[in-house]
């Protein structure tokens, strides 16, 4: 058996489990190499890895129904971070690190993702694979009349397309944004952009997923609003680098923050800017106050969570760590 298979064998947890029974004798013309009455067995799981890992290795997603645009947190048990070679749920590539001590990876469901059955496939170093199934159900979304504000110059149909079209602009720029692949910025779970007291609550003014309709052009609501008078301080979800902190026509005043791995929060319409593009923030600092810049009706916060280039639902991200 050659070197690098001893290797493999040697950290395989049914191989040292059986070291016990190990019978070991020693030539000169081997130069005194360890041989086995195990070798012949050891070497056909060598090359049967998946059997192995099938017995080892488990892959989970929770939660384990959702609806589009929701995401979901993949983990993996049995086998670590460096085990992992790729990952993907579909064609969508997806990057596992270390949460809690566990391998863990998130997926972002599209808002006009296919209905169905998602499938999470890992591929380890030795070749072996784990997968896992997940339900993607129907969002229903609901539509709202929301014209072009005074401040974007009113509510006529040239105005109407002429908003469609800065905001498709404004959204080539922001899907343009960079992130981190190579690591994870952030350890400690996502917190609320705003603070939660008795005499100001948490208040969700307007859902993520619902239609906004001006007249004659038609929005999806890819965020989700909370209220916040103005200037009221605005917070760091987690800690992550700041990669945009500008004013957006559509978006108004805007910052966005970078925690790595493709994932990206974004607070918008906010009347002042507190942080620069480049910075180092962390979960909890100020980056800003609320206001009504941009597309607004009022003073309010809108957040959106991106993952991988997908806007997903912020309060079904928030549900994974047990927040609502």
């Amino acid at each position: 058996m050659g070197t690098n298979q001893y290797k493999i064998l040697e950290n395989r947890p049914l191989f040292k489990a059986l070291q016990s029974v190990t019978v070991r004798w020693y030539t000169h013309s081997m130069n005194r190499r360890l041989i086995t009455f195990l070798a012949a067995t050891a070497l056909v799981v060598a090359f049967m890895p998946s059997a192995l890992s099938a017995s080892t290795v488990s892959v989970n997603v929770l939660p384990a129904s959702i609806i589009q645009g929701d995401p979901v947190m993949i983990t993996v048990t049995g086998a670590s971070l460096s085990d992992i070679a790729s990952a993907t749920v579909g064609r969508t590539p997806i990057r596992f690190f270390s949460y809690n001590g566990t391998t863990t990876a998130f997926y972002g469901s599209s808002i006009d993702d296919k209905v169905g059955t998602g499938t999470v496939m890992v591929s380890f170093e030795d070749g072996s694979k784990a997968s896992a199934s997940f339900v993607v159900a129907k969002r229903y979304n609901p539509s709202e009349y929301l014209p072009v504000p005074a401040q974007l110059g009113g509510n006529s149909v040239a105005n109407q397309a002429a908003f469609v079209t800065q905001l498709a602009k404004d959204n080539a720029s922001i899907a343009a944004v960079y992130s981190r692949m190579d690591k994870a910025l952030w350890t400690a779970p996502f917190a609320f952009p705003v603070a939660s007291t008795s005499a100001n609550p948490l208040v969700v003014t307007d859902p993520y997923g619902y239609n906004r309709a001006s007249g004659v052009e038609t929005v999806t609501h890819k965020g989700v609003d909370f209220r916040a008078p103005p200037g009221t301080p605005v917070y760091a979800v987690d800690r992550g680098v700041v990669r945009v902190a500008k004013y957006y026509a559509t978006y108004g005043n805007t910052v966005i923050v970078d925690h790595g791995l493709g994932l990206l929060s974004m607070y918008m319409h906010l009347s002042k800017l507190s942080v620069t593009a480049g910075q180092l923030i962390l979960r909890g600092q100020q980056i800003g106050l609320s206001g009504e810049t941009g597309y607004a009706e009022g003073p309010h916060l809108h957040l959106s969570i991106r993952l991988n280039g997908q806007s997903v639902d912020p309060m079904a991200f928030y549900a994974l760590f047990g927040l609502k």
